[in-house]
């Protein structure tokens, strides 16, 4: 299978592009993508990756600013021309899968999630942008309309739907009407040191964006001075966090992965407030032996359990406090060996071997019908 791999962009090393590493692993081929900051890729895997960019990437300030071309993303992304490819792989979280293939190529989407801020989150986008009013306002809404419109009209350009996660899946059926198939993202738990001693601290760590809710862990932390919190991470709302923290609460801002690992391995719990599609941190944090206090909506109901950690129902300072004093109640039934076997269940070698087999079923099911047809 002569294989093309369609992702969103490639700003930054995150989630999404662990498993894009891990998808072009599995089926090597080449690239598409709608801009790369090189600074970014450097000395990563995708260095050495043959990748082919659109025209957003010779955009003025496209390497920081490419979010403003969002009207532009659809007919990038169908600029792309993949007619000499058997197999298109689309890792998407926004417009990839809206790549144009013929009826000859089978086309898997790997959907991270349908486009959250043209639909169930526009409403917060519009609010945390201040874009609910006047003239930015009406612009921003017409243009999320048509992604919206463009969005659902690409639905049957892909043949199968992989989602990584069930929360995941539920929203491709409400909001596509397409089932999909489960295969949970590739955690690289071998780097992650399980360790049995913990230390009198609970970490935090994420990009400081709106909906990862660090600023509610902050602020929880500010109200209970007895308890220290590490923060690690950086972006848009660093300098609105900083203002919240007080004395207990130290933020270190971005960390090289090793600082990262060792601060995981230490904290006496790991605290996660955003509703994720699937969320690899605490995962991570599970395969150092360290419980997670995490939101109990969207994928952390699949990657956490009642034996790794704690589940709080609201995004408040008051539900994040009250599930913080639960977790210290109740932190002897933590068994950290248990913690880390919970966490292997989502393993690289795992995505891989689950991803293959999906793919090499559904190609071969593809060739017989095309034989079938022409019969």
């Amino acid at each position: 299978m002569k294989t093309a791999i369609v992702h969103d962009w490639l700003p930054v090393i995150g989630g999404a592009e662990k498993v894009l590493e891990e998808i072009h692993r599995s089926f090597p081929g080449k690239i598409f993508t709608l801009m790369i900051n090189e600074d970014a890729i450097r000395d990563t895997y995708f260095s050495i990756c043959d990748i082919k960019t659109s025209f957003i990437d010779r955009l003025p300030f496209a390497k920081k600013k490419y979010r403003s071309y969002l009207p532009l993303f659809p007919m990038a992304v169908e600029q792309f021309n993949l007619a000499e490819y058997d197999l298109v792989i689309s890792s998407s979280y926004a417009v990839a899968k809206g790549a144009l293939t013929n009826p000859n190529q089978l086309h898997i989407c790997y959907c991270h999630s349908p486009i959250r801020y043209a639909w169930d989150l526009y409403q917060q986008y519009l609010v945390g942008a201040n874009l609910k009013k006047g003239v930015k306002g009406v612009l921003a809404k017409l243009v999320l309309h048509y992604i919206r419109l463009w969005d659902a009209s690409t639905v049957n350009r892909v043949d199968h739907f992989v989602a990584n996660s069930n929360y995941i899946a539920r929203r491709i059926k409400k909001l596509y009407n397409r089932e999909a198939t489960v295969i949970y993202p590739p955690v690289d738990v071998n780097k992650f040191d399980y360790k049995v001693e913990k230390e009198d601290f609970y970490l935090a760590a994420s990009r400081m964006v709106p909906y990862k809710r660090i600023d509610l862990i902050v602020e929880a932390f500010a109200m209970m001075p007895d308890k220290k919190l590490v923060v690690i991470g950086e972006g848009p709302d660093y300098d609105k966090i900083k203002s919240k923290a007080k004395n207990n609460v130290i933020l270190l801002g971005y960390q090289p992965f090793e600082v990262l690992k060792d601060y995981m391995q230490r904290a006496k719990a790991f605290i996660f407030a955003a509703e994720e599609d699937f969320g690899i941190i605490p995962v991570e944090a599970q395969a150092c032996g360290t419980p997670v206090i995490a939101f109990g909506k969207g994928g952390s109901l699949e990657t956490v359990n009642n034996s790794t950690g704690i589940f709080f129902d609201q995004q408040t300072t008051t539900s994040i406090i009250n599930a913080v004093l639960k977790f210290e109640e109740n932190i002897l039934k933590f068994d950290k060996y248990q913690i880390r076997l919970n966490a292997e269940r989502f393993s690289k070698e795992r995505f891989n071997k689950q991803l293959q087999e999906f793919v090499h079923d559904k190609y071969q099911e593809f060739k017989q019908e095309e034989v079938a047809a022409i019969i």
